[in-house]
Formats: C-alpha cells, sequence, structure tokens
C-alpha cells in the first residue's frame, strides 16, 4: 500500500477546507438535482409546479393569523429554500394591486428619466441600455412617494418570508429591472456575495464560506405585471443551491449547459413573487413577447449580521497610511506580502454597499474596491495628493 511521510499531505487528496474549479464534478452535480419535490412533504403548499413549489397567498394569510400556524409555516419555507427545491412562488402575494400600480408608475417614471438624462444603468448580466435597470429602487421609491413605499412594504407576506430565512432585523434593498421585448436571456448563476465573484476570488474563500454566503442573503422578485413564459420569467434549476461546489461550477461551460437543458420556468400573474435561495442556478428568461416589457421589482434581503461592531473612517485611515506604505516600500522596510497586510487590515476590501448608478459594475459583477485603488495607487507611485483626490472620489461613487 502506498504510504507517505507523517503529516504530509497527497497532491491529489482534496482539501475538506478549500474548494478549487477541479472540484467540481457534473455527475455530483446531477445527482444533487435530480430529485422530485413531493407536496405531501410540504403541507402548507398548494401545489408543485416543475418541480417548484406554489403557495396560495390567500391561504398563507388566513394561516398566519395564529403565531403557531404562523411559525409552521415559515420553518417549512425555510427548508423549502436550505434543502429543498430552493425556490417558492407566492402566488397573490400582493393583494393590493391599486398600490402596485401606484408603484410601478413611480418605476416608469424613475426610467423615463433615467432615459432622458442619457443615462444607461450598468448590469451586472447585460450590456448598459439592454435592459430598464433602477439601482436603490428601495431609496428612490421611499423618497419620491413615501405612502405608496408605506403600503407596499407593509406586506406581511415580504415580511414573513424575510423572517423565514434571515430572523428579524433583516435590510431589505430592491433593484428593478424591466426586460424589453427581445431581451436576451442571461447565463446561469448564483447571486450574492460569492455569486458576484469570480472563480479565482471564490476559490481564495474557505469551504465554510460558500455556505455561509447563501445564508446571508435572500433573494426576491414581485412580478408588477403578468409574466407569460413568452415575456421570459426566470429560469431555475431546483435543487442547484444544494451543490457544495456551486460558486465556481455555475461558471463552468458542462454546467451552464446542463442548466439550459434541463431548467424550469413559470408564467406570473401581476401581483405574484417568488423567493429563491441566492445559492441557486437560475437566469433571467429571453423575453420573446412582442410588446411585454416585464418589470420585476427584485428584493434582495441582506442578513443584519455581516457588519463589524465598530465604525471606521477607513477613508480617512487610508489618506493617513499611503505615504507611510510609500516610505516603507522605498526603504525596503515591509515586503510585498507585508505591505498588502497592512492594506487589508486597513482599506475596505469589499465592493458592496455602494451607489451603483454612479459606482456601476461595468467591466465585471463589482465596482473596484477602496483596497484594490490603494495597490494601484503604489503600483504607480501616485503623489499622496493624487490618492487623496481618487479616494475622495471613490466616496462619492458610493454615496446614495
Amino acid at each position: 500500500m502506498h504510504t507517505t511521510d507523517a503529516g504530509a499531505e497527497s497532491p491529489s487528496a482534496p482539501s475538506p477546507c478549500w474548494l478549487s474549479p477541479q472540484d467540481c464534478r457534473l455527475e455530483d452535480f446531477i445527482r444533487a438535482v435530480e430529485r422530485r419535490t413531493a407536496l405531501a412533504d410540504y403541507p402548507h403548499a398548494a401545489a408543485v409546479e416543475a418541480n417548484i413549489l406554489v403557495y396560495d397567498c390567500d391561504a398563507v394569510r388566513a394561516l398566519a393569523a395564529g403565531p403557531s400556524a404562523l411559525r409552521a409555516l415559515q420553518a417549512e419555507w425555510g427548508r423549502a429554500l436550505m434543502e429543498g427545491p430552493g425556490v417558492v412562488v407566492l402566488q397573490g402575494a400582493v393583494d393590493d394591486l391599486d398600490t402596485l400600480d401606484r408603484v410601478s408608475g413611480v418605476f416608469r417614471d424613475l426610467i423615463a428619466e433615467q432615459q432622458a438624462s442619457g443615462q444607461a444603468a450598468g448590469d451586472h448580466f447585460a450590456r448598459p441600455g439592454a435592459n430598464d435597470r433602477i439601482w436603490n429602487a428601495q431609496q428612490k421609491l421611499c423618497l419620491r412617494a413615501p405612502d405608496a413605499f408605506a403600503r407596499y412594504y407593509a406586506n406581511p407576506v415580504f415580511a414573513w418570508i424575510s423572517q423565514a430565512w434571515l430572523g428579524p432585523a433583516y435590510q431589505m434593498t430592491a433593484q428593478v429591472n424591466v426586460v424589453n421585448p427581445g431581451g436576451a436571456a442571461q447565463a446561469p448563476h448564483r447571486d450574492y456575495h460569492l455569486g458576484f465573484q469570480s472563480a479565482a476570488a471564490c476559490a481564495a474563500y474557505p469551504a465554510p464560506v460558500h455556505q455561509m454566503s447563501a445564508l446571508l442573503t435572500l433573494q426576491g422578485a414581485v412580478a408588477h405585471g403578468d409574466m407569460p413564459l413568452a415575456s421570459g420569467p426566470t429560469l431555475y434549476l431546483p435543487y442547484s443551491q444544494t451543490y457544495r461546489e456551486g460558486f465556481l461550477a455555475w461558471q463552468q461551460s458542462a454546467f451552464r449547459d446542463y442548466f439550459a437543458q434541463h431548467c424550469v420556468q413559470l408564467p406570473l400573474s401581476k401581483g405574484d413573487a417568488v423567493f429563491f435561495n441566492p445559492a441557486l442556478f437560475h437566469a433571467a428568461g429571453h423575453n420573446r413577447s412582442p410588446d411585454i416589457r416585464r418589470m420585476a421589482n427584485l428584493l434582495q434581503v441582506s442578513s443584519p449580521f455581516g457588519r463589524a461592531m465598530e465604525a471606521l473612517d477607513r477613508k480617512a485611515m487610508s489618506a493617513t497610511l499611503y505615504p507611510a506604505l510609500q516610505a516603507l516600500r522605498a526603504q525596503g522596510g515591509l515586503s510585498a506580502d507585508g505591505i498588502a497586510h497592512a492594506i487589508a487590515a486597513c482599506a475596505e476590501g469589499y465592493a458592496f454597499p455602494s451607489n451603483l448608478d454612479r459606482d456601476q459594475p461595468i467591466g465585471g459583477m463589482a465596482p473596484p474596491t477602496q483596497q484594490q485603488l490603494m495597490h494601484e495607487a503604489l503600483a504607480q507611485d501616485w503623489p499622496p495628493a493624487r490618492f487623496r483626490d481618487a479616494l475622495d472620489s471613490h466616496a462619492w461613487r458610493q454615496q446614495a
């Protein structure tokens, strides 16, 4: 039997703590997703369609009148999102269609103003201007029409499912997406956080972070108009959120091809909502209709826990540290690794949250970070004044 020295690690043995693109095996993925959803396992659901759970929100609202019944429903939703199909359709989630129409009118006005100004909102998955996108629709709606905002987000269904996945103190954000006639389908993907990173960046995070990423957000979409199949409602691959290596796998052609052959799609009516695990493989569909401008309010609900305990002025820290790092590098007082570690302890290394109207994700999934800016400045030996100006510009782009 072949043995290795004590303490030595076989070069072919997979690491239990780190994932790599080489760990992605289509046969394992197929075993994870080729499961059938049994209605009997989800007693509060009204139906299973295309392997997706469908809930009647008239029944949901009646059921949730009792605290214990609501908690049982929320537990069922949490189980469906975690280990079940990973996606639930909530039919009639919005029962106040007058308010929905008012909000849709505000969104149309905002889009018209963007177009009149010549703005083409950058998109993660489409070229700027191909579709109509409203970044930070949450704040814009609140400031433009606070009464409509209050009535829209007073909807208990949104709160119940957000609490089911994230608990209390969740943070609600939203982006409006309008896919116009002829709008092309997206490539399949996973979502924020790791879903917005390159394969190389994902591989830098240990395996538990891949699992944790999906627990930090809940994705939702509210249909602001009828969405027949011709209009291209979202494509899903149920159970794909259960595949551990999925944040690396979705970027590989074999997995994308499997998605294209096996994904499912459900039509939605105005007022319906879909909520799904952000690790679910999904993609907006191709709008083949001649005249439907498919409007969805994309809800991204975040855990309150992804924040530091103390508030730091990292811009001021970076501006102060930069000339010291220049001097230390010139003197040979710190190695390149040491400089990188000092930057990591000082500057912001994550691109979000940001103002995506100003700080658009063009040319990638995320805008540049404060850390990347400092590395660029050091590499090009910018004068401190230029770096301070760049920090000011970066901070302005991120402000809402």
